[in-house]
């Protein structure tokens, strides 16, 4: 309070009235903290399985690329299929014969990097940028791997 001056002393002294000591509000910031943490962790093991099915329901084959985003692109993937196919075929004019040439270029498209990469596009938006992914993001033309 000593580096306050007197006409700001009052006002200071109600506020901190109505506040948590330093020591009780890192106490409850790093609980916080801890149950953010853990409600994420359960939400991405949610999406993961979630990716996993789809992945296998579909037979879309495993993502390359480093370890440590396979698991993000695989959600991304799904996530983003998912929203095309409501945006085209469900609230759209596509019919099933135009997602399933849809769903084979997807297919091709293996680099785990180029999914996460898209992770904020809009449904419609896939088909133009399928078309747009070069050779590096599509190993092998293979249709049937």
């Amino acid at each position: 309070m000593s580096g306050r001056s007197a006409d700001q002393r009052a006002g200071y002294a109600r506020w901190l009235a109505a506040r948590q000591c330093t020591d009780c509000w890192r106490a409850d910031h790093q609980a916080d903290a801890a149950s953010t943490a853990e409600w994420l962790a359960a939400k991405r093991a949610d999406e993961q399985a979630a990716a996993a099915d789809w992945a296998t329901q579909f037979d879309m084959p495993p993502l390359e690329g480093p370890e440590k985003i396979l698991g993000w692109g695989e959600r991304t993937r799904h996530q983003l299929v998912t929203r095309a196919y409501a945006a085209l075929v469900t609230e759209g004019t596509w019919d099933e014969a135009d997602w399933a040439q849809l769903e084979e270029q997807v297919r091709l498209l293996t680099r785990a990097g180029w999914w996460v990469d898209q992770r904020e596009a809009e449904g419609t938006d896939l088909p133009e940028l399928l078309e747009a992914a070069d050779d590096r993001d599509r190993p092998t033309e293979n249709p049937f791997r």
